[in-house]
């Protein structure tokens, strides 16, 4: 079946999965999760275990499992964090698709949670193909209009070449603001990686392996959005 959907909104059983009566023990998950991760156990069988434990949808394991990381994950992607207010004049490589996803399920109603690490993560996926939404334009302008205003260096917006659209959405980013550039990439997460970029992310791969970074989604979103779906799971 194509897809259709013209927002990056909730799923219908979302306000249930992840209402204030179900975030107690999504927390508690993400805690064991995380302890289990510290201690080298494989991430799917961990995950299989805490998501038997709480009685969790396959949607809301999906939540925890972005939510938790290692203590040792957790302690190195704090050491290489700054904020925005070190954004000024710097120049910055963005996760492209990692960014606008979150950014448009915000502006949509979606569901962001907020991670162990502090990152804010949303719960959609390209699977190979990127579809435009009525959030997107909105959402790139509200990163062009935060960008501006902390500063922000010059931005290059990274898009991955195997996801489809990924070129028509670098072009919605170089129209948005002058001094954009977007890449279309076999792999983006090379490039962030490299040593001496400044990147923003919320990719935990990522984050465990590039230098200085910033938590671009979750700065844009309590800036910008402030009536969004975030549940805190850290």
């Amino acid at each position: 079946m194509p897809d259709t959907r013209k927002h990056r909104g909730p799923g219908p059983q979302d306000p249930e999965w992840f209402g204030p009566g179900s975030r107690p023990a999504l927390a508690s998950a993400v805690s064991d999760l995380s302890w289990l991760l510290s201690r080298g156990y494989a991430a799917p069988s961990s995950l299989k275990l805490v998501g038997d434990r709480y009685e969790l949808v396959e949607r809301q394991r999906t939540a925890v499992l972005r939510s938790a990381c290692s203590d040792g994950s957790l302690a190195g992607r704090r050491a290489r964090q700054i904020g925005v207010a070190a954004l000024r004049g710097r120049p910055l490589r963005i996760d492209g698709f990692n960014l606008i996803l979150t950014l448009e399920s915000a502006l949509g109603g979606g569901v962001i949670i907020g991670g162990r690490d502090g990152s804010f993560r949303d719960l959609a996926s390209v699977h190979g193909t990127y579809r435009k939404v009525e959030e997107t334009q909105p959402a790139l302008d509200l990163a062009a209009r935060l960008l501006a205003a902390w500063g922000a260096g010059p931005c290059t917006w990274l898009l991955d070449a195997p996801v489809s659209n990924s070129g028509r959405l670098a072009e919605m980013v170089r129209a948005t603001r002058p001094g954009w550039a977007a890449e279309v990439v076999p792999n983006p997460d090379a490039v962030l990686v490299r040593p001496g970029d400044l990147v923003a992310t919320a990719d935990s791969v990522i984050l465990d392996n590039c230098g200085e970074w910033v938590g671009l989604a979750r700065a844009v979103v309590e800036a910008g959005v402030p009536g969004a779906f975030v549940i805190d799971l850290g």
